[in-house]
């Protein structure tokens, strides 16, 4: 028993390096050793470990690592017919085409949303939307659509959440919830990142149930609240059609 256990805590903890890259391509020892909190020498065991299994990969002129070919290889064989991130891509480039503001799209992880796909804006000044960003449910248009839309008891474990913002009133955070579905969307004003805005939308599947959510951000300074309202009427179509392929 003890013996499986420390498999399992090895399991563990290799995945947990190997989550390290989500966002960041490549890593020294010393960032992933912050990250996730283990010991050097473990660290190094399980990198040694990962990549002469071809997980990881280290460049011998930088001492850095990054994700190894057995990654791109399993990914290979992910079955994608189903995906969002690549059902919905054509549609989120055409309404990025149309509006030119980022377009994002999240699913809900636990109490964390997952940006899984993101087109950029073309202009000079946009916002940036690095995929696999992990985010509270507590602050943001995108959060606070999944939370109004998602059946279940979601909402009380995100207000229990121990890691719930100080700053954030949970009364004003459940209201805001009912106007969200009364008008069908979200809008945030700086709410996460100074000088952004972003509206959204939620992405139903052709049962009903809650697929996404899908997001139009931008510098407050081309996104005022007016602006995201005109925009509603574009973003619920594009969620529309997107919502017919699931």
């Amino acid at each position: 028993m003890e013996e499986k256990k420390t498999t399992t805590r090895a399991a563990e903890r290799a995945l947990d390096i190997l989550l390290c890259f989500v966002g960041k391509p490549e890593l020294a020892m010393r960032e992933i050793v912050e990250k996730t909190e283990l010991s050097k020498s473990t660290v190094f065991r399980l990198l040694a470990t990962l990549e002469a299994k071809g997980f990881v990969k280290r460049d011998a002129d930088t001492e850095k690592y990054s994700l190894g070919f057995r990654i791109w290889e399993l990914a290979n064989h992910i079955n994608r017919s189903d995906d969002p991130a690549i059902l919905f891509l054509p549609e989120m480039e055409r309404l990025r085409d149309d509006i030119d503001e980022t377009v994002s799209l999240y699913v809900r992880d636990g109490l964390e949303r997952v940006r899984i796909q993101a087109v950029e804006s073309q202009q000079a000044i946009r916002r940036v939307a690095p995929i696999g960003a992990r985010l509270p449910l507590s602050v943001g248009a995108s959060s606070k659509v999944i939370v109004a839309y998602t059946e279940g008891d979601l909402l009380g474990k995100v207000l229990s959440d121990p890691m719930w913002p100080a700053g954030i009133d949970r009364d004003l955070y459940i209201k805001q919830l009912q106007e969200i579905r009364a008008q069908g969307f979200a809008i945030s004003m700086e709410e996460r990142e100074a000088g952004t805005a972003a509206v959204s939308v939620a992405i139903r599947s052709r049962a009903g149930n809650l697929v996404a959510a899908l997001v139009l951000s931008g510098p407050i300074s081309r996104m005022n609240e007016e602006q995201m309202i005109r925009y509603v009427p574009r973003l619920v179509k594009a969620a529309e059609e997107m919502g017919k392929l699931v």
